[in-house]
C-alpha cells in the first residue's frame, strides 16, 4: 500500500496559504497531518494537527507536492531545492523558467487564484512545465478545485493577461460596489442598508450570470433596448467611459505582470 500523499505550503501563514490549507483539509486531499505549513513570525493558530515550522527546506523534504504561496516580492529570499518534485506556484508575475532554475525541479506549475479562494469560490487559470505529468495535472486539479473553478490555459501569456481579469477580478466588483454605495450614502442612505442594498445586487447577478447561458453583453443590451431607467444608467456610464476604464485597468494589470517578472 502507498504512503499518504504530503503536502507543503510555504507562506501557509497567510491569507491565500491558509485559504489553501483549510480547502484541501476540508476536501479530504489530505489530512492534517500530512500537512506542513511555514511561517515567518507568530504561528498562527489554525489546523494545530498540521506540523508548522519556520525552515522552508524542512517543509520541501517533508513534502511530496509544495505549494509556494508568498508575495512576488518576497521570492528573491526563497532558497530551497526541491529537486523532482511537484511545485505548484500562487505568485503572480513569476514565468516558469524561473520557478523551475529556483526550485531545481522540471515539474512546476504556475497558478493564479484570486481573493474569493477563501470561500471556495476563486477561478485559477493554471499552465504546467513539460516535465509535469498527467499524475500531477490531476493533483493539481484536485487542489485547485477545492478552492473552486479552475482551467488549464496554452499559454504563460495567457496567465499574465489573466493576472488582471480573474487574479485582481475580486477587487473589480468591489471597487463597483464602493462607488454605489458612497453615492448611495451621500444621497441619505444609512451605510448599513446601503452595504446590504449593494451586496445583494451583486451576488445575485453573479448567481445569475452563473445559471443563465446569455453572454453578459446580451444582458446588457437587453436592457439597453428596453429603454427604461437602467437603459438611462448604462448609457450614462457609457459616455463617462466606464468600458475604456476598465480596459485600461487591465491593460495596467497586464504590464504590471509582465514587469514583476523581470524584476524577479
Amino acid at each position: 500500500m502507498s504512503e499518504p500523499m504530503s503536502i507543503g505550503i510555504i507562506g501557509g501563514g497567510g491569507w491565500l496559504g491558509r485559504a489553501f490549507a483549510e480547502a484541501i483539509v476540508d476536501a479530504q486531499i489530505v489530512s492534517p497531518e500530512h500537512l506542513t505549513l511555514s511561517y515567518r513570525s507568530g504561528q498562527p493558530g489554525f489546523l494545530p494537527n498540521a506540523t508548522w515550522t519556520r525552515d522552508n527546506q524542512e517543509l520541501v523534504d517533508r513534502s511530496d507536492v509544495i505549494i509556494v504561496s508568498v508575495r512576488p516580492q518576497d521570492w528573491p529570499a526563497i532558497e530551497i531545492s526541491a529537486s523532482g518534485k511537484l511545485v505548484m506556484s500562487v505568485m503572480a508575475g513569476i514565468p516558469l523558467n524561473q520557478l523551475a532554475a529556483r526550485l531545481k525541479t522540471d515539474r512546476v506549475v504556475r497558478t493564479l487564484p484570486n481573493a474569493a479562494a477563501e470561500v471556495r469560490n476563486s477561478y485559477t487559470p493554471w499552465i504546467g512545465t513539460r516535465g509535469v505529468t498527467d499524475d500531477d495535472r490531476n493533483v493539481v486539479r484536485r487542489i485547485l478545485e477545492a478552492c473552486g473553478a479552475a482551467d488549464e490555459v496554452k499559454t504563460e501569456a495567457d496567465i499574465d493577461y489573466m493576472t488582471g481579469l480573474t487574479g485582481s477580478g475580486p477587487a473589480f466588483p468591489a471597487l463597483l460596489a464602493a462607488a454605489m454605495m458612497d453615492d448611495a450614502v451621500g444621497r441619505g442612505l444609512s451605510p448599513d442598508i446601503a452595504r446590504r442594498s449593494v451586496s445583494a445586487v451583486l451576488v445575485g447577478t453573479g448567481k445569475l450570470l452563473e445559471a443563465r447561458a446569455d453572454c453578459p453583453k446580451d444582458i446588457v443590451e437587453t436592457f439597453v433596448d428596453y429603454r427604461g431607467i437602467t437603459a438611462a444608467a448604462i448609457e450614462a456610464m457609457r459616455a463617462a467611459g466606464f468600458e475604456a476604464a476598465v480596459a485600461d485597468g487591465l491593460a495596467a494589470a497586464l504590464q504590471k505582470s509582465v514587469t514583476m517578472g523581470q524584476a524577479n
